[in-house]
């Protein structure tokens, strides 16, 4: 059974089938269909709902993680910094994609702007990019703490601290920076459905028919060096980190100080592990379901700033210990 596929004219969305789809012609549409999860139509509101409680539990993490660390000057420190600014790509993050995502899901809002789809996708990218700058921002902070204890507050100063942070955010902004100016520079001629949920840089220029080898190796060259170079700073950071460890004298010391990197590397893994999932996937899933490709791809996206701030809140004693004390005083004036 074809799936049903639909095209924009004269300012209506009509149902095609899967041949028009592929033999209709356009001229650079101003404005692109997202199809939400295809195959998957008749589950959408089920999928909406559990990516909306997603989405909340994001926002009010975040932003409570946010009000914990600027209420409490205790925690105005290099850490808690770069907790911050993860929160806020996390922020970032999740609102560029989820909120279009639901009016997909809820309202067949289909349409987007082909200005608004690469913005979108500058977003995305960008940000993702930030965050796991961010990570290794972290780990840094971790390295320091642990392997040089006595130099941390001189080494990692505020002003330090902020070029860290300038260069995570410079850098993100100009490796995605290509994305949109070469996506905007091809003709796009054949449809203006996009086959996901949101705009994603490979999905879009698929639809171009033109040569669109450029923005192919521009994109797989940067998530292989940001990816690559990420992940091997990090692991050099651990690696001094477990040295630094295993030649402290008793066991309950190693316990103690390999527990302040438990958040981190749990957040390490919940974001690199589903990115890695998918990037297997679209390397070796080639008999793979598209429908299952693009959830996975939203859980890559969607999943991380939903669980960052619950593993710091959960897993940092000063920030348990200061959210514990919130709700406790505001229960005892109830």
């Amino acid at each position: 059974m074809q799936e049903a596929a639909f095209f924009l004219r004269a300012g209506h969305l009509l149902p095609y089938s899967m041949s028009d789809y592929n033999t209709t012609d356009f001229i650079n549409p101003s404005t692109f269909i997202l199809l939400g999860i295809p195959g998957m139509e008749m589950a959408h509101v089920w999928i909406s709902i559990l990516f909306c409680t997603m989405y909340i539990i994001a926002i009010l993490g975040n932003v409570t993680i946010l009000f914990i660390v600027k209420m409490e000057p205790n925690l105005h420190g290099p850490m808690y910094y770069f907790l911050c600014m993860l929160a806020i790509s996390d922020l970032v993050l999740s609102t560029a994609i989820l909120p279009k995502m639901l009016a997909i899901f809820w309202f067949i809002s289909r349409e987007i702007n082909f200005s608004a789809c690469l913005t979108q996708m500058y977003f995305i990218h960008c940000f993702s990019v930030m965050e796991s700058g961010i990570l290794v921002a972290m780990a840094f902070d971790r390295y320091v703490a642990i392997c040089n204890p006595l130099r941390h507050s001189t080494i990692l100063t505020n002003p330090l601290v902020a070029k860290i942070g300038l260069a995570v955010v410079l850098r993100g902004g100009t490796l995605i920076l290509p994305y949109p100016f070469l996506a905007r520079r091809w003709p796009y001629c054949r449809t203006n459905i996009i086959p996901h949920s949101y705009c994603e840089h490979i999905a879009l220029v698929k639809l171009a028919c033109a040569d669109i080898r450029v923005s192919s190796y521009y994109s797989l060259s940067v998530a292989f060096l940001v990816t690559g170079l990420d992940v091997f700073f990090i692991t050099v950071s651990y690696i001094q980190i477990l040295r630094a460890i295993f030649s402290l004298p008793t066991w309950d010391a190693r316990v103690k100080t390999f527990v302040t990197c438990g958040s981190h590397i749990f957040v390490i893994l919940a974001s690199y592990t589903p990115a890695l999932f998918s990037f297997l996937m679209h390397r070796f899933g080639h008999n793979v379901a598209l429908h299952f490709h693009i959830i996975i791809a939203n859980v890559y996206l969607v999943v991380p700033p939903m669980v960052h701030p619950i593993i710091y809140g959960m897993r940092t004693k000063e920030i348990w210990d200061r959210l514990c004390h919130k709700y406790k005083g505001k229960g005892k004036h109830l």
